[in-house]
């Protein structure tokens, strides 16, 4: 199957970025390379783009696309938590913006064999590096019911978590959970069917979570933001593009307190965090897909985009 995936807020994403040719640009999502396909078309041939994933096949279906518009450019098949270390051997003087497109793309999710959906059965995978030990059958046959129970609420929202967590140890407890279509069947059966009526098909949520973990995407994410700030030169930028709350909210108060927000505890009368304005913020409110859009890809819906610009050493 040709790795194929339709680039959500693309031209809005790449404009905040303000690429300048002769710039350097990171995409720590390559996907299926449409953001960076985008950011190589605007280097006009200068500077430099360097673009980050884990999945193997990802990676060979951008080098062939960003090879038709341009050479300057440089994959890593690797997670984007190593970018720090990356950027500190190839660009240690900073780069001039940095571009984070997260969740899964489309072709993970519509691939059988990666177990990433509840509509097709599947073994229980759901990483995305394929050479991740962890999987989706290890959290679901080998975590205790409560760790269980906290990952399908943190993670997915899911109001059922606990008793979704205890028809899981169950059917564990006779033979061990194999396949996706198992997992369904598991989730179906501990959700009253009064709940299943309306909304998401029910195991939307709990899917959701159970990527998260895998991948510990969360913990991630909010450990690279950081790296990516350190990494910028004075004026560069970096724009998030969210599609969970969880992430959102990792995002907006990254950049809330690198504005300077205080981020003391509120029975504390005194600021001792230290709070300084190091960004501007960008997106006062998360830009949003248009409608045209989302007639052409349904998954932007819960699409949202957010910036920060490092300020100058005379600014602030």
């Amino acid at each position: 199957m040709e790795f194929s995936h339709i680039s959500v807020l693309l031209h809005e994403a790449v404009d905040l970025l303000q690429v300048v040719p002769g710039g350097i640009y990171v995409d720590c999502t390559l996907g299926g390379g449409g953001h960076s396909s985008e950011i190589l078309r605007r280097l006009q041939g200068q500077g430099s783009l360097l673009a980050f994933d884990q999945d193997p096949r990802a990676i060979a279906a951008a080098d062939a696309r960003l090879n038709a518009i341009g050479t300057n450019y440089t994959l890593v098949q690797q997670n984007f938590a190593r970018l720090a270390s990356v950027l500190t051997t190839d660009y240690p003087q900073g780069v001039n913006g940095i571009l984070f497109d997260l969740g899964v793309s489309s072709p993970q999710l519509d691939e059988a064999e990666r177990g990433f959906s509840y509509m097709q059965d599947a073994p229980l995978d759901m990483r995305m590096d394929p050479s991740a030990e962890l999987t989706a059958k290890d959290i679901l046959n080998y975590w205790p019911e409560a760790e269980l129970a906290k990952v399908l609420w943190d993670y997915g929202e899911e109001r059922w978590s606990k008793r979704i967590a205890q028809f899981i140890i169950a059917r564990r407890a006779h033979k061990p959970l194999e396949t996706t279509g198992e997992l369904v069947e598991t989730i179906k059966a501990a959700i009253p069917a009064g709940a299943r009526r309306d909304g998401p098909h029910p195991a939307k949520r709990s899917f959701q979570a159970i990527r998260i973990a895998v991948n510990d995407e969360l913990g991630v994410f909010a450990r690279t933001l950081d790296m990516a700030l350190q990494g910028l030169l004075p004026g560069g930028r970096i724009v998030v593009i969210t599609f969970h709350s969880l992430e959102d909210r990792i995002a907006k108060e990254k950049f809330q307190v690198w504005a300077g927000k205080c981020s003391c505890p509120p029975e504390i009368p005194l600021c001792v965090c230290n709070a300084k304005t190091k960004v501007r913020i960008l997106t006062r409110k998360p830009i949003v897909a248009s409608e045209a859009e989302l007639d052409l890809n349904p998954r932007a819906r819960s699409a949202k985009l957010r910036g920060v610009e490092l300020l100058g050493l005379t600014d602030g």
